[in-house]
């Protein structure tokens, strides 16, 4: 009978240390194979293994540097101290499985690491972050690097829905501008362009601050509050560039009452950008006067309709002047403001609309809804009015 100790594998010393296993003979010297085959607890083997792994990739141990002196093994990377020809390859799948899960559990922390922060507890917030007590988690911490806000579109947390919202709005508005503009000027005239631009510029001023707004202010508590000014004044510009269409069509042969009401609507746009430059006027307690001021805004609406309404006749405001759309336009702009106001639906149920469905997107939302129907409003009234030809005088 050949030796074992001439097969490389010395005393069968390769059993992993803790299972128990004995080679010794006494009482039976003259018969190594009368000894029982040694029994390997997997699953136990497992667990010491996986209790005993490195918690650092890279890191030498012990047993390492002594088994690489038995080079004539085949030894298994993961389970150094068992050979795969005690294993065997299915085996082997089985006992690596739990450094597996510590080498993914490891890149998933890497990955966070390198982001740089996480999402944070409504509680864990500095003060000037709490904007809403009803968003409880998954908000972001103070970051104090453009780089890392502008990092974050793309990560989720209670902010991810109002940046998209008006980024894909503003891009939206983006193209259909330039469409717009790039007509040859047979089908639509300079002058025409240049109306419907004061109504461009004001969506597309106004998406843009927001969706900028949005992203880069948990830098700092200056900056947030500079973009928060800009947001606010992008919303007074959407108001103001959204009559300069509706009036110069529907007052078209009208110069006087034209002027007046384009000098009355610019007045108070103006007059809501001065307010929005307070300090105080971004503070949540102020978020009713804030949606006030606005709505405000839009209401003014009311007078130059009403006089259309009254010269006219409602049928003809209707037919002529799309009056309907402006009144709807008007209500989405009015709902979405009433729910940002009231903080519906998280409000009701805390917690549930941290990150989709609070009440500033579906704000959002509205914005956009009732851009593009004031959009479409002001189409059909230009193709109205221009199917006349020029302006008769009667004065």
């Amino acid at each position: 009978m050949d030796d074992p100790s001439s097969s490389g594998l010395g005393n069968f010393h390769r059993v992993p240390h803790g299972i128990p296993y004995s080679d010794s003979n006494e009482g039976d010297s003259d018969s190594f194979e009368s000894l029982p085959p040694p029994i390997v607890d997997f699953d136990q083997y497992k667990v010491e293994r996986f209790l005993q792994a490195p918690m650092c990739s890279g890191m030498k141990t012990s047993s390492n540097s002594d088994d690489n002196s038995e080079s004539d093994l085949d030894i298994d990377p993961i389970s150094p101290d068992l050979p795969t020809s005690v294993l065997g390859p299915s085996s082997l799948d089985i006992i690596s499985l739990p450094n597996r899960a510590y080498d993914k559990a490891e890149e998933i922390a890497r990955r966070v690491w390198e982001a740089g922060w996480t999402v944070v507890h409504h509680s864990h917030l500095p003060k000037w972050l709490r904007d809403n007590d009803f968003l409880i988690k998954g908000h972001r911490p103070p970051l104090n690097s453009f780089w890392a806000c502008f990092k974050s579109i793309f990560r989720i947390h209670t902010e991810t829905g109002n940046i998209w919202t008006h980024l894909l709005g503003f891009v939206a508005f983006l193209g259909v501008s330039v469409s717009f503009l790039v007509q040859p000027t047979i089908e639509i005239q300079w002058q025409e362009k240049a109306v419907f631009s004061a109504f461009f510029v004001g969506a597309i001023i106004c998406l843009l601050f927001s969706w900028l707004f949005h992203t880069v202010y948990c830098h700092s508590e200056r900056v947030g509050r500079f973009f928060n000014k800009l947001d606010y004044c992008g919303i007074a510009l959407l108001t103001m560039g959204s009559f300069v269409p509706w009036l110069y069509y529907s007052f078209y042969c009208r110069m006087s009452p034209k002027i007046v009401y384009l000098v009355l609507i610019f007045v108070l746009g103006t007059a809501c950008i001065v307010v929005s430059m307070w300090d105080k006027f971004a503070e949540p307690k102020y978020r009713p006067l804030r949606a006030g001021v606005f709505i405000g805004l839009g209401l003014s609406g009311v007078i130059p309709a009403m006089h259309y309404v009254i010269t006219d006749g409602f049928w003809a405001a209707v037919d002529y002047a799309a009056l309907g759309w402006l009144v709807l336009m008007a209500v989405l702009y009015i709902l979405g403001a009433l729910i940002y106001a009231c903080r519906v639906p998280e409000r009701i149920w805390p917690g549930r609309f941290d990150i989709w469905f609070q009440s500033h997107q579906i704000f959002h939302i509205f914005v956009i809804a009732a851009a593009f129907v004031h959009y479409h409003g002001i189409s059909e009234i230009a193709t109205y009015r221009l199917s006349f030809g020029d302006c008769v005088e009667t004065e």
